[in-house]
């Protein structure tokens, strides 16, 4: 009876990649047939030098010419889509056969694929060598540059907050926001711009993930906290900052050795493992801020909405502010998910090419 091998697989928004992991494969017999796809080969697998074969009913129609080259020590298939596009999942039942697991070596997100295929657009119609070397230099030098900037920012406020509350005690958790707001109001406006690196695809990042965690913070620091005084000599202002500033004290240095094509093991793994506990425990320091604020807007009525005095009332603020913390959670579990992803994919990798696969 044919054994399974271990099946890794990736796309793109035009081809699907198999990499089947047989040593010394022979006799390789590959057939696609509307979405089902068939593979038999003789080889060394995981249970011995043996026969071995297995079938996918695919998500959707692939074309029927199939790529196959073997090498010593696998056999890489590739499959042609017929119409371009990404799909959720590889195979059509959505619970996925036990030998098929993520190509890490190739897997990349569909906003990055986007960018790969904008990538090979732009190569088509590139400018005359010298220029293409003046815009990558100049895109270089302005992301090392800005991501220095942030970080020396970032210190700041971190190293000035650390200092202070081990000098001065817990008094300092009510003077917080008027002895660092100066230059978290200059970092998180300079935050903008990441947003619109991400639109231009001067980095590979989604858009979203960024639009969400860069209007986010900007909402807590220049509505909730910037706009009430009686906001601004809270503790919760303390923690606000300081969890902020402890996540980017390493995600910037890890961005500038990026731009380098360099990395640092220890900084890599501090970047996607301290966000694990801090990045929560921001939300919830900011959730927090959020709720000490809506009875002073109540009774302000600062932002409330007035409507005809035929109703006889206005539209709270505070009322924005409850859908907001909705709003706040749910963002908070697509950007957990989007950054756990990046971080399996990240580790996962390397621990694939530590091992030689």
């Amino acid at each position: 009876m044919p054994l399974t091998p271990l099946v890794f697989w990736a796309q793109r928004h035009e081809e699907l990649y198999l990499r089947v992991e047989l040593t010394d494969a022979q006799n390789i017999d590959v057939e696609v047939k509307e979405k089902v796809l068939e593979f038999r080969a003789q080889g060394h697998g995981a249970k011995g030098h043996d026969e071995y074969s297995f079938s996918l009913e695919l998500l959707q129609a692939v074309g029927s010419e199939v790529k196959v080259r073997s090498t010593q020590r696998q056999v890489n298939v590739t499959v042609q889509k017929l119409r371009p596009s990404w799909w959720g999942r590889l195979t059509a039942h959505q619970r996925k056969p036990v030998f098929l697991a993520p190509d890490f070596d190739r897997w990349i997100d569909e906003s990055d694929a986007e960018m790969e295929i904008q990538e090979k657009e732009r190569r088509k119609t590139k400018p005359p060598r010298q220029q293409s070397h003046f815009l990558s230099n100049f895109k270089t030098g302005f992301l090392l540059v800005y991501n220095l900037v942030q970080f020396l920012g970032f210190s700041w406020i971190f190293v000035n907050m650390t200092l202070r509350v081990v000098l001065i005690g817990q008094d300092f958790l009510y003077d917080t926001f008027h002895s660092t707001s100066d230059v978290m109001f200059f970092c998180q406006t300079l935050a903008s711009l990441e947003v619109l690196n991400a639109a231009f695809g001067l980095v590979k990042t989604g858009v979203a993930p960024t639009l969400i965690q860069v209007v986010g913070r900007n909402f807590i620091l220049f509505v909730v906290l910037g706009s009430l005084e009686e906001m601004q000599n809270k503790p919760v202002v303390f923690f606000v900052f300081f969890l902020w500033s402890a996540i980017e004290i390493f995600r910037y240095p890890f961005y500038m050795l990026a731009c380098l094509h360099t990395q640092w093991r220890l900084l890599t793994w501090l970047r996607y493992t301290v966000w694990i506990p801090l990045y929560p425990l921001g939300v919830l320091a900011e959730a927090v801020a959020v709720v000490q604020s809506i009875p002073i807007f109540d009774e302000t009525r600062l932002f409330s909405l007035p409507l005809p005095n035929a109703v006889g009332t206005s539209i709270k603020f505070s009322s924005f502010l409850y859908i907001y913390l909705i709003v706040m959670f749910v963002g908070l579990f697509i950007n957990f998910k989007h950054l756990s992803k990046q971080r399996r994919k990240r580790f996962s990798a390397k621990k694939k090419k530590a091992h030689g696969s």
